[in-house]
Order: C-alpha cells, then sequence, then structure tokens
C-alpha cells in the first residue's frame, strides 16, 4: 500500500469474517475512488472471571489474535490498491470500539452477517447499534445475495368459490 496524507477518513470494522472482508474490501475501493485514507478497526475482548486456559486463553493471546486476524485480512486485499490502510485492535464491545473510532470519521462501514431477525432480537447487531451511536454516515455492506436464506414457500389453500375450503 502508498502512504498517502488524506483528511478524508474511512474507519472499516474487520473481525475475520466473510461481511467484515466485504465491508474491508469496499472502504478501500471507495478511498481509492476519493483520496481517503482507511482505518481498519478490529474490536476484541477478554473478561472471563476463570484464568486462562485453552477456552480462555490469556488478553494477550486475544489481542495478537486480532492483530494476526486484521493482518491477514489487509494482506488478502493484494495491493491491489494506492491506498493507505492503517491497522488498530482495540480491546472492547465491538459496538462501542467502532463507533469511538469513527467519531471524526468521513465513514464508518460494516459488513453484515445476514442473520435473521431472531438473532437480532436476542443477541443485537452491531451494525445496528453502529448505526445508532455513529457521528458520521454509516454505510452497512449486505449479505451476497446467493448466501441470504430465503423463508420457504408455504402452500395457501384457495377458496373453492363457495366460501369452503377444498
Amino acid at each position: 500500500m502508498v502512504s498517502t496524507v488524506s483528511d478524508r477518513r474511512i474507519v472499516v470494522g474487520v473481525d475475520g469474517s466473510d461481511g467484515g472482508r466485504r465491508a474491508l474490501q469496499w472502504a478501500v475501493h471507495e478511498a481509492d475512488q476519493h483520496g481517503a485514507v482507511v482505518q481498519a478497526v478490529i474490536a476484541w475482548r477478554w473478561d472471563q472471571p476463570e484464568p486462562p486456559s485453552h477456552a480462555n486463553p490469556h488478553p494477550d493471546e486475544e489481542r495478537r489474535r486480532a492483530e494476526q486476524v486484521l493482518r491477514d485480512e489487509i494482506a488478502s486485499l493484494g495491493g491491489r490498491y494506492l491506498v493507505s490502510v492503517a491497522a488498530e485492535a482495540v480491546e472492547g464491545l465491538a459496538a462501542d470500539v467502532l463507533a469511538e473510532a469513527a467519531r471524526d470519521a468521513d465513514l464508518l462501514v460494516l459488513g453484515s452477517h445476514g442473520h435473521g431477525r431472531m438473532y437480532h432480537t436476542v443477541l443485537g447487531s452491531v451494525s445496528e447499534q453502529c448505526i445508532r451511536r455513529a457521528s458520521c454516515p454509516v454505510v452497512v455492506i449486505p449479505v451476497e445475495r446467493a448466501r441470504v436464506e430465503r423463508p420457504a414457500r408455504v402452500a395457501v389453500p384457495e377458496p373453492s368459490g363457495n366460501g369452503e375450503e377444498r
């Protein structure tokens, strides 16, 4: 990546998922088109009350894992763009970290995971929380159409014409 100086900044949430990857690609392309820089941000947490183990890694391990995911995602761009990409791994809840990182940004870009309505009702959505908290425009890159789950079609009986169902 070639380093450029720009007063336009696009923050993008990266998490190692397909959605995060699509968001990073879109953000870098957008930055390339508009002379902006990209700040790729990954949020990580370590808040297990138990001592470190394989199930509960040490905070340094979690931070290193997050930093590696970020490096891998940026490397996957393959140098196709002449855009400066800064990488930042921040401890905290994803929505809090991303909203704070985008506080003075021109744009926040997030990837959708394509979870259904029930998932969002129970667990919430980082994208939805960021949209509510962000002080800049937010772009959510949707799931690829082929991966979106379609509801099953339900056969509905047609009336027979005399008010009774067949």
